[in-house]
């Protein structure tokens, strides 16, 4: 309760229950906390539609994990595809390792940041003179089991995509020095948000993105007027702001544990993944990913309705979200992406 108070006094976060429309991308991030296998999201919109406000509103509703007690790298104390080198020795040689809960994290990746930064960096000298590995562990350290966000990622320098490539793509973050290698765990859901006027995004870091949500300004007078009267309002008071949406907040981080929870006992019927690989098919989706990350977005819709069993609804609200930035590019097409999945999903699963 403590870590609550400081988090407010010191900057309080706008609450996730508080944001008006924008349904596509709370939904989005709200599968990826659930089940952080479906690979992240990116968030593309216009500018001021409260993009980067909605992700660092997700650090209030985020799950406790179970962490070993005073590693960089927040290793799983079970997984050991979770565990950095240090942990993994100890546990061969028997030896007790202190567990603790802690919340998942989120981290900020800066536009400017250095490679170093980012990845970490090897003590040459401390290496060479004690003969110990010395590693000063970077933002991939610290994301590893949380959320690494990439504001503006549209922007960031292309040896930075590289490097969240390699680790989005192997889980592990290698740091090679003067003969010298250190590799740790970097699993993290990767989030991006930017404005497409802004410039495109690579291909290859666009599929590493599980889920795409599109957002646009509101367009509707009295929704962009309760916006504006809630962020004035916040602004204001914060922390009284605040103390509105507390039992909304409290009762969707438990839906959310609960939902995290249960997702093991969701079921796909075996007909229901024919057409979602059907539909990936027709529309001439590139790889496997598309099927993969759609019955899992699938499943955590499900599981976070409280249901055992995935209906139809629940792949139609998710595989546009999911397929959308898979497509190839037609420039000659006028019809939006997902509308294109969409009619599809009607077409094959027989829908009016």
């Amino acid at each position: 309760m403590s870590d609550i108070i400081t988090l407010d006094q010191s900057r309080p976060i706008f609450p996730f229950t508080a944001i008006v429309g924008q349904e596509e991308m709370k939904l989005s991030l709200i599968l990826n906390v659930i089940d952080p296998k479906i690979g992240g999201v990116m968030i593309m919109g216009d500018r001021g539609t409260g993009k980067s406000t909605t992700v660092r509103a997700l650090v209030d509703l985020l799950p406790e994990i179970k962490v070993v007690l005073n590693d960089p790298f927040n290793s799983d104390p079970e997984d050991p595809e979770l565990m950095s080198e240090e942990v993994r020795e100890k546990l061969k040689k028997n030896e007790k390792i202190e567990v603790t809960n802690r919340k998942i994290l989120m981290v900020d990746l800066p536009l400017g940041a250095t490679e170093d930064r980012v990845c970490g960096t090897i003590d040459i000298e401390k290496a060479l003179t004690e003969g110990v590995k010395a590693f000063e562990p970077g933002l991939l350290a610290k994301a590893n089991r949380g959320i690494l966000y990439v504001d503006e990622v549209n922007l960031l320098d292309d040896h930075l995509v590289d490097v969240l490539l390699d680790s989005a793509a192997s889980g592990w973050n290698t740091v090679e020095r003067e003969g010298i290698s250190i590799s740790h765990p970097a699993r993290f859901i990767l989030v991006g948000s930017g404005n497409p006027e802004e410039g495109e995004l690579r291909p290859q870091l666009l599929d590493r993105f599980g889920m795409h949500a599109q957002i646009g300004t509101v367009k509707e007078s009295n929704l962009r007027v309760q916006i504006v009267e809630q962020r004035a309002s916040f602004d204001e008071a914060p922390l009284e702001f605040r103390k509105n949406y507390k039992d909304s907040q409290k009762e969707l981080t438990e839906k959310l544990t609960q939902a995290r929870k249960n997702l093991k006992n969701v079921e796909i019927d075996y007909d229901f993944r024919i057409k979602i690989s059907q539909i990936c098919s027709e529309l001439n989706v590139d790889g496997l990913r598309g099927d993969i990350v759609t019955n899992r977005a699938s499943k955590a819709i499900a599981a976070f309705e409280n249901r055992t069993e995935v209906t139809p609804e629940d792949i139609f609200r998710v595989i546009p979200l999911c397929l959308r930035h898979r497509l190839r590019k037609d420039p000659l097409e006028s019809i939006d992406s997902g509308d294109k999945v969409r009619e599809t999903f009607k077409k094959v699963f027989g829908y009016q």
